[in-house]
């Protein structure tokens, strides 16, 4: 026991060591605190990628003079659908003024308008404003200009009337979405501790114990979301703080459960609770440090992403599970060590309890150990659970369940049909904001385009033919040269198109297209084409770019990992492609029930790929879980009896991991942004579909087929005589020669709640004799 693991164990958890490791814990924890409070500046959303043309022609438009100078709208109806009348008119002109006069500044003061539609319905007042270099800045000022509106008496006398005012357009929406945010970061971290408490109160029926994993788990996440926010900084990165927060939680939790689980075991073996905590983290540390590393290198594959928020999300999420990994093997061991086993009341595990469980077994002659081989619940073996009458159910009759499980699974993938992929303006908040109301009221009296036009930046001595030239397309409403500056030596020109198309509408980017491609055979014109619709379009391509470069490297990281565990190619290939097709259908399902919870019949641009990447990587975990567990089984009974055992031994384990992954997931519909709810709800919904079908049906029906050679090269599985093991007598020798190690073994793996990856081999004391003995 002078491994390096045991040698770390003995220092984790004894009576010195424990106490100075987790004063040393508390020091370190403390200082990052110190060190890092300060990091996590604001910096500006970019959805587009950095060399993309709508992301060049913005960075030239931020060279222009006053370029924080730009309007909104307010957008003036009356809510009967009345046409407004002249004193209506004349009433929002005097607002007008008293707005640009309360502005105090030269950009508020020429407030324009009122402008009005053509149906005589609604009518615009153009506000100035000055935005802010992030959208939390512009919210404030947003936020009072709408408070100005609210305590003016000439708007508070057309509201009485019955007239909506609302403020729209381009600054003020990304002023909702900022706004939208304040206090959803504190609910979301509410409502995931609520769901994980809940959880580990049931998991283990203590009023004590759940707190020690959950306040180790809190701590973890105050602190990764510190250092994240510092590596941020100092790698200027985007994302977004909720997710990696449900990711620490999630992976948190089910470290703290295989952990404590491991633990509790030990604790039926071994009275000194020290020594018992200790053997469970030699068992489990390269466990969970081999689990961690699954999700870790799959997210550090998203560094390749062209699209700023995602790179940004891989790099901080790999951190911060990596801190979730570190704060379960090195805070919670010496936790757990200082406050004893009572913590488990009322169920204190005790060695009696298991020895009494081996006397019972010691009752058994070999004959009758025979005899119960050939019985439902052979010597050894799981006791009868539902899982292994599913699984042997599935293994006998492989075809009908294997034929049922994809039906399943190509139901799930119809909900693919009648979705697209890209939401607008509007459909991207949870919870209908002003801004959104106002784009509405807009688009239906004015031409769409008016409330986000196409920006183009042109050399100023072609921008007069690319003005006639764009204003002669279809879908062009007008198109004028707005602005002359002098950049680097160039003079260059800013021009304004308004489209009638709502500008995220498959016309509206399609106007876009057109525009870049007319625009770019102006020889000496060097135009490029920006605003909202061509950043939306950039974002579209940029996503579709990343998911065809992530994809791949996700899939090979998955396969490399499996093949290095398993050491079975066609068992690997197998389980990488269920994954993959599960995934697909999980993302078909969750498209469907978007539609039906929150009736958007599109998913976000970045939902595919992130909902892809997280059910590929967690769900490789499960896969590993059981396969490996079904090799060593395998080996005492061959390949159909092995995955049979195996379902029986995790079958709870892993759907228990699913519902802890699913609720954290669930956590993230809390927040008002609609690719956060649609990324929750589909791999929420994905992961409980995989861990109860997939795992349970899918995967052993197709090795109950393929039988021993799923195992090949390995010819102590490929060579075994099924016939004789399938309810004859040498599977029971066998089991019954294996002796108590592996009773103890399989006991261990059984009560093992979480879907991390299984124990290494070495863990079975008694696996050498049966490898022998083969």
């Amino acid at each position: 026991m002078n491994s390096p693991l045991a040698t770390t164990a003995h220092t984790l958890t004894s009576k010195r060591g424990s106490w100075l490791f987790l004063g040393g814990v508390v020091v370190l924890v403390v200082l990052l605190f110190g060190l890092l409070s300060g990091a996590g500046e604001d910096r500006p959303n970019e959805t587009a990628p950095a060399d993309s043309e709508s992301t060049q022609a913005q960075q030239t438009l931020d060279k222009f003079p006053e370029a924080d100078k730009q309007s909104v709208m307010v957008v003036a109806s009356n809510e009967d659908g009345s046409e407004l009348s002249a004193d209506d008119q004349a009433e929002l002109e005097k607002l007008g003024g008293s707005l640009g006069d309360s502005g105090g500044d030269e950009s508020t003061a020429a407030v324009t308008g009122p402008i009005l539609s053509d149906d005589k319905q609604a009518a615009l007042l153009l506000v100035p404003i000055t935005v802010g270099l992030t959208n939390s800045d512009t919210a404030e000022t947003v936020d009072d200009l709408r408070t100005a509106i609210a305590d003016d008496p000439i708007a508070s006398g057309l509201t009485d009337a019955g007239m909506s005012l609302l403020v729209t357009g381009g600054p003020a929406i990304g002023a909702d979405i900022a706004s939208a945010f304040n206090g959803a970061d504190f609910t979301l971290l509410i409502v995931t501790i609520v769901i994980v408490a809940l959880l580990l109160i049931i998991t283990y029926r203590s009023p004590i114990l759940w707190l020690l994993p959950l306040i180790v788990i809190g701590t973890a996440d105050g602190l990764a979301s510190t250092v994240t926010a510092a590596v941020g900084d100092w790698l200027d990165l985007q994302f977004d703080a909720g997710i990696i927060s449900v990711l620490v939680f999630g992976a948190g939790a089910n470290y703290a459960l295989l952990f404590i689980s491991r633990y509790r075991e030990e604790l039926r073996r071994i009275a000194d609770h020290r020594t018992a905590l200790a053997e469970a983290w030699t068992h489990t540390a390269t466990t969970i440090l081999a689990s961690n590393l699954t999700v870790v290198l799959s997210l550090l594959s998203l560094v390749f992403a062209i699209i700023p928020g995602t790179r940004g999300l891989g790099i901080t999420a790999a951190v911060g599970l990596l801190i979730a990994a570190a704060a379960v093997l090195f805070a919670l061991p010496p936790v757990l060590a200082i406050c004893g086993k009572k913590m488990f009341w009322p169920f204190i595990p005790k060695v009696e309890d298991a020895d009494a469980e081996q006397n019972k077994d010691e009752e058994l002659t070999p004959a009758e150990a025979a005899a119960a081989d050939r019985s439902t619940a052979p010597a050894g073996a799981a006791k009868p659970s539902i899982w292994r009458t599913i699984a042997t159910r599935v293994v006998r009759r492989p075809g009908l369940h294997l034929g049922a499980g994809i039906v399943i699974l190509g139901v799930m993938a119809t909900g693919f049909i009648g979705s697209s992929i890209g939401l607008d303006q509007t459909e991207k908040f949870r919870v209908q904001s002003e801004s959104a109301q106002g784009l509405d009221v807009l688009s239906d009296h004015f031409p769409p385009g008016e409330s986000q036009p196409i920006w183009i930046v042109a050399n100023t001595d072609h921008a007069d033919q690319v003005v006639d030239s764009v204003s002669d397309m279809d879908g062009i409403v007008r198109a004028s040269a707005i602005e002359d500056t002098n950049i680097d030596g160039t003079s260059v020109t800013k021009i304004m198109a308004t489209g009638e198309f709502e500008p995220d509408s498959a016309k509206g980017l399609e106007l876009v297209e057109d525009i870049r491609t007319d625009v770019h055979a102006i020889d000496g014109a060097n135009a490029q084409v920006g605003g909202a619709a061509a950043t939306e379009l950039d974002a579209r391509d940029g996503n579709r770019t990343d998911f065809v470069t992530i994809v791949p490297m996700v899939l090979a990281i998955s396969f490399i990992i499996l093949l290095g565990i398993l050491r079975a190619p066609i068992a690997a290939f197998t389980l990488l492609l269920v994954n993959v097709v599960s995934s697909a259908a999980a993302i078909g399902l969750g498209a469907f029930l978007s539609r039906t919870i929150f009736g958007q019949s599109a998913l976000d641009a970045q939902v595919p790929i992130l909902a892809f990447l997280f059910l590929v990587a967690l769900g490789i975990d499960y896969s590993i879980f059981l396969a490996h567990r079904a090799k060593k089984e395998s080996v005492l009974h061959g390949g159909r009896q092995g995955m049979v055992e195996a379902v029986a031994h995790t079958g709870g384990v892993i759907t228990s991991a699913g519902i802890v992954l699913a609720g954290v997931f669930a956590a993230l519909g809390m927040l008002p942004l609609m690719v956060l709810g649609q990324l929750g709800l589909i791999v929420g919904v994905g992961v409980l579909v995989d861990t109860i079908i997939v795992r349970t049906v899918i995967v052993p029906s197709i090795f109950g087929l393929v039988g021993n050679k799923m195992w090949w090269p390995n010819k102590v599985i490929t060579h075994f005589d099924e016939g004789g093991a399938d309810g004859g007598t040498g599977g029971a020798v066998r089991a019954a020669g294996s002796g108590q190690a592996d009773d103890a073994d399989d006991s261990a793996v059984d009560s093992v709640p979480t879907h991390l990856l299984a124990e290494q081999e070495h863990v079975n004391s008694g696996s050498g004799s049966h490898h022998g003995r083969h």
